[in-house]
């Protein structure tokens, strides 16, 4: 699978989480590495990095500037689901490595 230029939106985010659905992200793939830029909502400016395996699941790392002016990080292991009409909706599980270190779950979209 592969990822490169595809745009993302969360559908939904556990509270604790700082993505919302006006977060988007972009994607770029180059062999079996990713990497994103995002904003929107609650954060300023953020950056991801991760593998994508033969199954298309991404692990990865992240780190962003939210709207309080905090840094935070954080880790993700994204699970991809093809949907009918042919775009990828990603299963997210993710903890934060900064701040109170609680995980939670999402879900993005592909736009």
């Amino acid at each position: 699978m592969n990822y490169n230029n595809k745009k993302f939106r969360p559908l939904h985010n556990t509270e604790n989480g700082e993505t919302t659905s006006e977060t988007v992200f972009i994607y770029k793939q180059e062999g079996n590495i990713l990497t994103s830029d995002y904003a929107g909502g609650k954060i300023k400016k953020g950056h991801l990095i991760g593998l994508v395996d033969e199954d298309g699941i991404i692990k990865m790392r992240y780190h962003q500037v939210n709207i309080y002016g905090e840094l935070m990080t954080g880790r993700c292991k994204s699970t991809p689901e093809i949907l009918p009409n042919g775009k990828i909706r990603l299963h997210e599980n993710w903890q934060w490595t900064s701040g109170d270190k609680s995980s939670g779950k999402s879900v993005l979209e592909e736009i």
